[in-house]
């Protein structure tokens, strides 16, 4: 068990010019990148390997990996992409990372498209925020400026350009392949794989898709070494995480800390749960992971840990719920959300999430039939590992793990509509926001 805070890639977020080179600089920037350019670029691969670092967007496949299975030899451009599309509802780690310290995750593209022999990178960030869109514009011509980017990188004769593109705000680009076609300029829908984009990606070349939190850390185990690295968390999830705490705590904010940690301490950290209310129920990924209750609050925060407890870790970016939640709203939101946001292009999650959503708006208002409790958990099974994409299996999986949990409020929902049964006005956590 985990018992303090270790912020690293957090750690200078308080100082005003910690997002310029000089800034980054004064406190040890590009150390990593110089150390990177010295050793041989299978080198850098096996160094990440080494330090057992896994993908921070929330399938959390290992980085080296993932790096290792990028042909050489092809006489193809290589590429690598950011994934910056930040859209799970309750996540917020990757969009301030990038306010706060872009530099950390240049030097990191650095390294990483020096180790996959790439001389050309991407930042794809959503469109609905402008000013991290121009924070990154910024970095770049500041690290061009003075010779991390460009001609020559430090003398090594390797060469590198990023891109940085504002995306069309559309949840589905989060999927590495809908990102690609997206960046391409087509409409961001998911591709059929094989072939993987590390053989056949951008522009059918072979490409790198990985989170901003997993690229920034790259910067860090090659300053301080894959050891350094591995000497946190678990043996199956080592390492450092970045947590975003959200909901009705007192203190909601991010958090880093060794993987392992609980969300019982991530808690205490918060300042616990508001005053005169109690935990009712809490979701660790954003809302496309099963929920937990208090019962779980003990289990270590480690891709192992939660998968225990039926549950994944997911973008580890806890959503926290009161007594004043009804869990019956909160989840018929989450279902408007992925209705909406679903590109269309497989029937499962096309008809599957319109079917599921109009079928809880039915017991959020009062008007459920009890047959259609057993049709809603079919419903689900029937996207459940059926969809071209992850969106499908996400919308599918909030209800069931709700209906075990909290069954009352569901057979509730067949005579009182939830608003009467929990008062909107109650959850919310800004006092004078209306909600519906």
């Amino acid at each position: 068990m985990a018992t303090a805070l270790t912020p690293v890639l957090t750690r200078y977020w308080d100082q005003k010019d910690s997002y310029t080179v000089a800034g980054y600089e004064r406190n040890g920037g590009y150390k990593g990148l110089r150390k990177a350019l010295d050793m041989a670029p299978d080198d850098v691969i096996e160094q990440i390997k080494a330090s057992g670092l896994r993908g921070r967007g929330g399938a959390g496949f290992p980085t080296g990996l993932k790096w290792s299975f990028v042909p050489q030899g092809d006489d193809k451009p290589h590429y690598l992409v950011v994934n910056a599309d930040e859209s799970e509802p309750g996540a917020c780690k990757d969009i301030p990372l990038m306010l706060a310290s872009p530099q950390q995750l240049i030097e990191g593209m650095i390294i990483a498209s020096y180790a996959i022999r790439a001389n050309h990178a991407f930042v794809y960030i959503r469109g609905e925020v402008p000013h991290v869109i121009r924070r990154m514009h910024a970095a770049v011509r500041d690290a061009k400026a003075n010779g991390y980017l460009g001609k020559n990188i430090l003398g090594s004769g390797f060469d590198l350009e990023i891109v940085v593109h504002g995306g069309a705000g559309a949840y589905i680009c989060g999927e590495e392949t809908a990102l690609l076609d997206s960046l391409e300029g087509r409409r961001g829908q998911p591709r059929l794989k094989p072939p993987f984009p590390a053989v056949a990606g951008l522009y059918a070349s072979p490409t790198v898709v990985n989170n901003v939190e997993t690229i920034s850390m790259t910067s860090q185990i090659m300053r301080y070494g894959a050891e350094w690295y591995s000497s946190f968390g678990s043996e199956k999830s080592p390492g450092i995480k970045v947590f975003a705490v959200s909901g009705h705590v007192k203190r909601p904010g991010i958090y880093e800390a060794p993987l392992g940690i609980t969300m019982r301490e991530l808690l205490d950290y918060a300042g616990g749960i508001r005053e005169g209310h109690k935990l009712k129920f809490w979701v660790v990924g954003g809302s496309s992971v099963p929920m937990l209750t208090e019962d779980h609050l003990d289990a270590p925060l480690t891709y192992e840990g939660m998968e225990e407890v039926g549950t994944m870790l997911g973008t580890a970016t806890p959503m926290v719920f009161d007594d004043t939640v009804s869990v019956v709203r909160a989840i018929t939101g989450w279902l408007d959300f992925y209705k909406h946001e679903s590109c269309g292009k497989c029937t499962p999650c096309r008809e599957g999430t319109w079917w599921i959503d109009q079928l809880l708006h039915r017991f959020k208002d009062g008007e459920g039939k009890p047959e259609e409790l057993d049709l809603l958990n079919e419903l689900c099974g029937n996207i459940l590992g059926r969809s071209f994409c992850a969106l499908g299996d996400a919308a599918a999986t909030p209800y069931p793990q709700a209906l075990k949990l909290f069954p009352q409020e569901f057979e509730a929902g067949i005579h009182t509509p939830a608003n009467e049964a929990f008062d909107p006005m109650a959850s919310v956590v800004f006092p004078g926001v209306k909600t519906s």
